[in-house]
């Protein structure tokens, strides 16, 4: 029986190019796993009104840890004008697939690396080390939203807020209301993962991105419990900055920061510019962890354009890759795996079309394992 069972999800569009680079690099380390192929994305939203079927649910759930590659989600009137005949006028809703796996399975930390390897023509600047802690399961994609919105939850919040006032003339079917939910307890777990992050790795400092000047509420408990968690850390600065002039700072200063730390939206905006930082989504990856269970996966999309092409850069699911070696303790294959791609960048050799090269995604996983011991 092997060590560990891994659910195997390819998903949609160049999602199933870029775990078919991740096999050939994780079956040349030799990781002692069982791949369980398990039904995810697109395809199955169309012919059976769920992208996330129970049976993939009960894989996941037999499973050590889950590797992801990507997904196709669009709009409610597309989703539905897409189903099957047979599913149509049903009711049937789309949610995204990997929000409900990380809701399911309280996969509340969104760990997202964006380090700027030696070589890579496409970073910002060469010395750039930047980690994203995102809170993964609560804020504006909670999934509590409205359209229209209902008379009893009109009234409620009437009663409670006066802010309700301006739109009292606004018909309930012209309103689309989302809910940004932050609890305490989740905005705690968040920061603290951020706080021992920098503890382990030498970071200086934590920075909170939030906008409490302007969202009172909940980004006024983002930032009490991080003042609270801060004062556990005092070898470790707490930096506070809104998520704005973050953006601007980041462009200005990226060296300046380390450990940042932040709800869900923000986390994913974030994020995104620091991928952009180090080369874009093609070396973007991103841990879903909990405090029992994890999936990892790259940060970009389905690019269904590109899809059987082999075209667009593995890098981001081989660095996925490597943080679910490091989430199995399989330290010394993470540090080679790690070794092999800044080995394959800084020579230059292989590159994919984003580099600026014209090799293969296969061709580039393949230039990995020959860097391999």
């Amino acid at each position: 029986m092997a060590k560990y069972r891994i659910a195997w999800m390819p998903g949609d569009g160049v999602g199933v190019d870029v775990m078919d680079a991740a096999r050939i690099v994780l079956d040349k380390l030799t990781l002692d796993a069982e791949f369980v192929h398990a039904d995810i994305g697109w395809e199955f939203w169309c012919q059976e009104g769920d992208p996330l079927p129970e049976r993939t649910i009960s894989i996941l759930e037999s499973c050590t840890c889950g590797l992801f590659g990507a997904i196709t989600s669009k709009p409610i009137d597309e989703a539905e004008r897409e189903l099957h005949p047979d599913l149509q006028n049903r009711g049937l809703v789309y949610r995204s697939p990997i929000v409900r796996l990380r809701q399911h399975f309280d996969l509340y930390t969104n760990l997202r690396p964006c380090k700027a390897f030696k070589g890579n023509p496409l970073n910002y600047k060469d010395d750039i080390d930047l980690v994203v802690f995102r809170e993964n399961t609560e804020g504006l994609y909670a999934g509590v939203e409205f359209y229209p919105l209902p008379d009893e939850v009109r009234q409620a919040l009437t009663m409670h807020s006066g802010a309700m006032a301006r739109f009292e003339s606004t018909s309930g079917d012209d309103i689309a209301l989302s809910t940004r939910i932050i609890t305490r307890a989740g905005a705690r777990r968040i920061i603290r993962k951020a706080f021992e992050y920098a503890r382990d790795f030498d970071y200086p400092t934590v920075t909170l991105v939030e906008k409490p000047n302007v969202l009172r509420a909940t980004g006024g408990l983002m930032r009490s419990a991080a003042r609270e968690i801060g004062s556990d850390f005092p070898g470790i600065e707490l930096w506070e900055t809104n998520i704005d002039a973050q953006m601007m700072w980041l462009l200005k200063n990226p060296q300046e920061y380390g450990v940042m730390v932040t709800s869900n939206m923000f986390g994913d905006i974030l994020s995104d510019l620091a991928a952009q930082l180090v080369g874009g989504l093609g070396f973007a990856s991103s841990g879903n962890i909990g405090d029992h269970f994890a999936v990892f996966e790259p940060t970009h999309g389905s690019a269904p354009k590109y899809a059987g092409q082999y075209k667009v850069n593995p890098i981001a699911m081989l660095m996925a890759c490597k943080l679910m070696l490091d989430w199995l303790g399989e330290q010394a294959k993470a540090e080679a795996l790690e070794a092999a791609l800044s080995a394959v960048i800084l020579e230059g050799r292989v590159r994919t079309y984003d580099m600026g090269g014209d090799n293969t995604t296969l061709e580039m996983a393949q230039a990995v394992v020959d860097h391999l011991p």
